[in-house]
């Protein structure tokens, strides 16, 4: 079962704090409180509520680590879905994105598309992270959500989002080169993408000549803002019956045997 991280009032009653649950796919409590750190500080009017995955990678840096994460949301959400208004998939990658909208019936943001739509929109823009297998994985996702045409280039790090999580003062410098990388291809600005790089951008910010966002901040502002838009998300549109599912956990099965 993931692990839940409890916070303020639950919701219900007119008036209570809307509750946001944060899925963190990899399996790193200190991820999930380091999201959950910057969430409750941008938007304390919001309940965030966190839990981590118990399957997969502690940190997703491989194509087989995101496979698995996108099982893990689904999952971790249908163990958590009761009583929350609006889910954040806490990995700049966002694994599982499109299956969780598809049965949850609130709304659903991920870090990657999020930052990268708001980039998007103050023109051309790169994306700095940890991690070098994330580069071609994140080409693919912005092609996916036809986010690719602002995209001038995905500059990752050798440190992993954990290690940089772990030790952010050793990774400052490694991240400003790719930053400034970012900037010599074009880039209006910089997403520093990761789950682990929250709270860094602020710090890099003076050493980079153009803005520079924070994928959890970003991500958390889209949330706040799609919970004050969206009263009650739309039903789930399923192209036929569901299919029998083998070898899934009961909380999913059922979930996606009726989504509600």
């Amino acid at each position: 079962m993931p692990t839940p991280i409890a916070t303020g009032p639950s919701t219900g009653a007119h008036g209570a704090r809307r509750r946001v649950l944060v899925i963190n796919p990899n399996t790193s409590e200190s991820v999930t409180a380091l999201v959950l750190h910057h969430c409750r500080l941008a938007h304390p009017d919001l309940d965030w509520q966190g839990a981590t995955s118990r399957l997969g990678a502690a940190y997703i840096s491989s194509e087989a680590a995101y496979a698995l994460a996108a099982h893990a949301v689904l999952e971790t959400y249908a163990d958590h879905a009761d009583g929350h208004d609006a889910v954040l998939i806490a990995c700049f990658g966002d694994p599982g994105l499109l299956a969780l909208r598809e049965i949850a019936p609130v709304p659903v943001i991920g870090l990657a598309q999020a930052s990268m739509e708001i980039a998007r929109k103050q023109g051309r823009f790169a994306v700095v992270t940890g991690g070098r297998a994330w580069e071609p994985m994140l080409h693919r996702f912005a092609r996916l959500h036809q986010l690719d045409a602002a995209l001038v280039g995905i500059h990752t790090v050798e440190l992993t989002g954990a290690q940089i999580a772990a030790a952010p003062d050793a990774a400052l410098d490694a991240l400003h080169g790719a930053a400034m990388r970012g900037v010599h291809d074009g880039a209006a600005s910089i997403v520093l993408g990761g789950a682990g790089l929250g709270g860094l951008a602020s710090r890099l910010q003076g050493r980079v000549p153009v803005p520079v966002h924070d994928n959890v901040l970003l991500a958390a502002q889209v949330v706040a803002d799609a919970l004050q838009v969206n009263g009650k998300p739309s039903a789930v549109v399923r192209s036929g019956p569901a299919t029998p599912l083998v070898g899934v956990g009961p909380a999913l099965t059922r979930l996606m045997a009726d989504p509600g």
